[in-house]
């Protein structure tokens, strides 16, 4: 490696408190953060780190407190889940542990305090939608979770190395962007041509998440055309709008909603247009498979591109040519960190199962059963390809990726010695989306790029304990930590946590 940025380490100790009925009373938690030798992103990733703590399951009472110093490290930068991962990491392995201490089974612990639509957090996020119950039950259900885990328990007193578990754990993340910034908004241009070819010109970046085609997608739903009618133009700043940029799970939903914005005034002029032409009034008249219908029968009166022509080759030219600018209804975080700094939550539970193997420390990922809350599926392909690629992300974080640094030198810098997840590795995955149909989200949708990876180590962490009775909680599970901790020979982390207030 030549250089690069990293997912922030972090030390945190954490503290929850239920009542005997399984209700959550309280959260105290305290993070150290390596920020490196210079400041990039990875100091702001307590701005989602604590969405996390306060959420998704009610706390009425949430402490947090956050550290970051400088190292002589590799600096930390932003990368997918921004710090969500290291949270859900701690949370939701503290879910089964006050679940197990108060002997209640750990879905149901979950479904007691899971957040519901319309609630508020206590950190001001509004849950317009929320999926979040339907995530539990349907990854449970279809995991065979809760008659797994038991059996699970009860075959670690039998012989043999190899013991198998499974673990759940949940995540909510942002969905409709986040206002870091004072705006999270994105632009659009919209043109259509003589022969109704459709050119969207978005503020919004590809970077390999399937935008363009999405985008595409709804631009084609209003205007009734079909996909090879519409060319997306991103690639050039210097003609493109103004976008904040690719980020917070934001592009479908913010730059989406962009698009159909552009793509509905389109629509507007044109069925004025046409309403002059066939004296009528404008809701008489849709757009449907290239061509200018009645509402009410769907016959078609005229080919779109035949009225687009004698728009532009009329004494009084008129272009069909229009702007959007799509700002998100979400707030910026005030002074005591408190704000809907999204327009929409996505929400996801994973359930995944294990093979541990005692004598080597060696765990096996073997599925992958989840269930996300996308709001509306836009885009089904890409959508799994987004939730497989994150969950072998999620895999890697787990399992085998650590940067090993030395006196301020890496000592594995390259993909010899540093371990990526590889094709015969990754599990059997299986997806289930759940539509909550977000009233803000274009089509309903939310954005989900970030959720996939989140659950993944926290989930692991939960089946290795089932399997072998052993909690382990530091990051990755190699072999060598897993070997040590399940023979008692792992050192027990542990950090002081200090408030700088304290005197």
């Amino acid at each position: 490696f030549l250089a690069s940025p990293t997912r922030q380490p972090v030390r945190l100790t954490l503290r929850s408190g239920c009542k005997r009925d399984g209700t959550l009373t309280f959260r105290t938690v305290h993070t150290l953060h390596d920020n490196g030798a210079y400041t990039s992103w990875g100091a702001t990733t307590p701005f989602v780190m604590m969405q996390t703590f306060s959420s998704p399951y009610r706390v009425p009472h949430c402490d947090y407190h956050t550290t970051a110093v400088y190292t002589n490290n590799p600096y930390a930068g932003s990368f997918r889940g921004y710090g969500n991962l290291q949270a859900t990491f701690a949370i939701e392995q503290h879910m089964d542990m006050l679940a197990d201490a108060i002997g209640m089974d750990p879905l149901e612990f979950r479904l007691r305090n899971a957040q519901q639509p319309g609630e508020v957090s206590g950190q001001g996020m509004s849950f317009r939608s929320c999926g979040f119950r339907e995530c539990l039950e349907t990854a449970a259900a279809r995991s065979g979770y809760v008659a797994k885990r038991r059996a699970n328990i009860a075959a670690r007193a039998q012989t043999g190395a190899v013991k198998r578990g499974i673990g759940m754990a949940s995540m909510l993340h942002v969905g409709g962007g986040a206002k870091i910034y004072p705006s999270d908004g994105c632009g659009t241009i919209l043109k259509i041509d003589d022969f109704a070819q459709v050119t969207l010109i978005t503020g919004a970046s590809e970077i390999g998440q399937g935008s363009e085609t999405v985008l595409a997608q709804l631009v084609c739903e209003e205007l009734g055309l079909p996909l090879a009618a519409v060319t997306v133009v991103n690639n050039d700043t210097a003609i493109t709008p103004w976008d904040v940029g690719v980020h917070a799970s934001r592009t479908t939903f913010i730059a989406g909603n962009s698009a159909i914005g552009a793509a509905r005034k389109a629509k507007g002029k044109i069925l004025a247009a046409a309403a002059r032409r066939f004296d009528c009034e404008d809701n008489e008249l849709d757009l449907r498979g290239g061509h200018i219908v009645q509402a009410s029968s769907g016959e078609p009166l005229t080919d779109l591109a035949r009225l687009l022509r004698t728009l532009h080759f009329s004494d009084k030219a008129e272009l069909v040519m229009t702007t959007y600018y799509y700002e998100p209804p979400s707030q910026h975080q005030d002074k005591g960190f408190k704000g809907d700094v999204s327009a929409a939550y996505a929400w996801a539970t994973q359930v995944v199962e294990v093979e541990v193997d005692s004598a080597t420390g060696i765990v096996r990922l073997l599925e992958v059963t989840g269930a996300h809350d996308v709001g509306r599926v836009l885009n089904r392909l890409g959508l799994e390809g987004q939730i497989e690629g994150g969950v072998v992300m999620g895999q890697g974080y787990a399992l085998t990726e650590n940067l090993i640094v030395d006196g301020g030198v890496i000592r594995n810098p390259n993909f010899r010695d540093y371990k990526l997840v590889t094709a015969p590795e990754i599990p059997k995955i299986d997806v289930t989306f759940i539509e909550s149909m977000d009233g803000e989200g274009p089509q309903g949708a939310k954005g989900v790029g970030e959720a996939p990876a989140i659950c993944i180590a926290a989930a692991v962490a939960n089946a290795i304990e089932n399997a072998t009775g052993v909690r382990i909680c530091e990051l990755p599970f190699t072999p060598e930590k897993v070997y040590r901790a399940l023979h008692g020979q792992a050192d027990k982390p542990y950090w002081k946590p200090c408030r700088p207030d304290a005197p």
